[in-house]
Formats: structure tokens, C-alpha cells, sequence
């Protein structure tokens, strides 16, 4: 299912300038990107672009965010946000299911988690100390409450994310807060995960594009972008242009590196 439709700049002429993200080449040159595919990749080389403009579209449509404050408040946001004024965009259906996620959010997603697990904890001995020798009836009553959330934790995210390596852990949350028909917009989930569970990482995108979501992701990991049918939009050379896979520089690179490593390590 494709929701998001194009991403148009209106106004362009008046845009702020001398400022990030406004001095951000693709970004001058911004006109128009359309999605035609439930699954778009941004890739290009680090300070290209991709993640500017994935972020700006997270405020534009005010996607939900894992781990970090809302895109209408975080003030690491604040200059995207006014880069976000001038899209215009266009839906096939408005959805408002979905989420935006960068890779350090879930590093602080995680350990939001583990400090809530251990205050409802702490609450759960406390109540044991104010109610000794009381009932234990009206001890339970007190008790619900905190068992009740700790327990609503544990179904969504198993025991515990820090039981979990890294990788487990983003594919445990990343497959905890999918529901279908929603638009997702990802910055370089490879950060999280080794190339094994990135193969993981492709069957479960696999199974949430069937169930009629899109995803938006920046990455530049050879693997994910190999993902069937994608449409790969390269942020290089100032410009946004859709490029095929065997094309990407990332994956020549790599390709060339596994079958030769020593001819790119001789003169370390």
C-alpha cells in the first residue's frame, strides 16, 4: 500500500537560506520526490542528505516516535521542522498509524524501558512493606496496578529487551509496535543489527508490507537494499535520482571488498 503519494516544495524561491538544513545541496535542489513503491530506500553517503530529508518528512506528517520526543517538540528538530513547512503533500489515503524511528532512539527507547520495569518494581516492594501485617486482599488491590503494567510489558516485549543482544532487541520492538496500515519511516536499522538479523530484519518487512504498510528507510546496508521490488532513490551527486541496485556504490564497493579484501588492505 502506498499512503504517501509525493512530497512537493511550494514556495521554494522564498526558502530560508545560509542555514541548515537549507544549505544541504539535494535539499536546495529539492522539487519533488514520489514514492511509487511500498518499500523507498534513501541512500547515499554520510552528510548527503537522506537523513535531513526522512526527518522532515516525520515532522511534515507528524509521524509518532519511538524512544525520543515528539517531532513537534524535540528541539534537536527544531531547523527540520521549518524545512518541513514548505513540503506539500500528497496521500492516496491519510494514515496516522505508524512510526518514526532513528537508531539512537531505540538504544534510548531501551533503556527508557528497563528504568520503567525497575521503578514499577521498586513500587511493587514498597507496597510489600506498607502493607505487612495488613490484608492481603487490600495488599493486592494495591499490587494491581503495578503488576498489571509490568505484565502488559512483558507480553509486548518479552522478558526483558536487555535479556536480549542488540539486534533481538530492535527486532523484538520493532515488531512489538507494528500494526498494519501504517506509514514507517526508518533511519539506518542496520546500526542495531548483524548481517544475520538483518536478513531477519528483510522477512519481517516483507510480512509488514503485505499486511498494506509503507516504509520509508534510509540505510546503507547492501543487504536491506536488496529487498525485492524497492524503489532506491540515491541522494549523490546533489541530487535525488532513482538508481538500481547493481548501480549503488555501496554494493559495487562491498562486492568488490569480499572478493578481494587484500587488494584493498595492501597499503594499510
Amino acid at each position: 500500500m502506498i499512503y504517501l503519494k509525493s512530497v512537493m516544495v511550494r514556495n521554494w524561491q522564498d526558502r530560508e537560506n545560509g542555514e541548515f538544513p537549507f544549505t544541504v545541496p539535494v535539499i536546495q535542489a529539492l522539487e519533488e520526490i514520489v514514492f511509487s513503491s511500498p518499500v523507498t530506500f534513501l541512500v547515499g553517503e554520510n552528510g548527503s542528505g537522506k537523513s535531513t530529508l526522512l526527518e522532515s518528512l516525520a515532522c511534515a506528517v507528524e509521524s509518532i516516535t519511538v524512544g525520543s520526543e515528539s517531532v513537534k517538540t524535540d528541539k534537536s528538530l527544531t531547523s527540520i521542522r521549518r524545512l518541513a513547512w514548505y513540503y506539500r503533500l500528497a496521500w492516496s489515503k491519510r494514515t496516522h498509524k505508524g512510526f518514526f524511528l532513528r537508531a539512537e532512539d531505540f538504544f534510548g527507547y531501551a533503556k527508557s524501558l528497563r528504568k520503567t520495569r525497575e521503578e514499577l518494581e521498586q513500587d511493587l516492594r514498597e507496597v510489600d512493606r506498607e502493607y505487612e501485617g495488613r490484608s492481603e486482599y487490600a495488599a493486592d488491590l494495591a499490587r494491581m496496578s503495578y503488576r498489571g503494567e509490568l505484565a502488559a510489558m512483558k507480553k509486548r516485549y518479552g522478558e526483558d529487551l536487555d535479556h536480549y543482544s542488540h539486534g533481538e532487541s530492535f527486532l523484538t520492538l520493532f515488531q512489538s509496535r507494528f500494526v498494519p496500515d501504517g506509514l514507517y519511516l526508518l533511519d539506518e536499522p542496520e546500526a542495531a543489527l548483524s548481517p544475520s538479523r538483518q536478513l531477519t530484519f528483510l522477512s519481517a518487512l516483507k510480512q509488514m508490507a503485505d499486511q498494506n504498510s509503507q516504509f520509508i528507510i534510509a540505510t546503507h546496508s547492501p543487504i536491506i537494499l536488496a529487498f525485492p521490488d524497492a524503489v532506491i532513490l540515491s541522494f549523490d551527486d546533489g541530487k535525488i535520482r532513482e538508481v538500481k541496485y547493481e548501480e549503488l556504490e555501496h554494493v559495487k564497493l562491498t562486492r568488490d571488498f569480499l572478493n578481494s579484501p587484500h587488494s584493498f588492505l595492501r597499503h594499510l
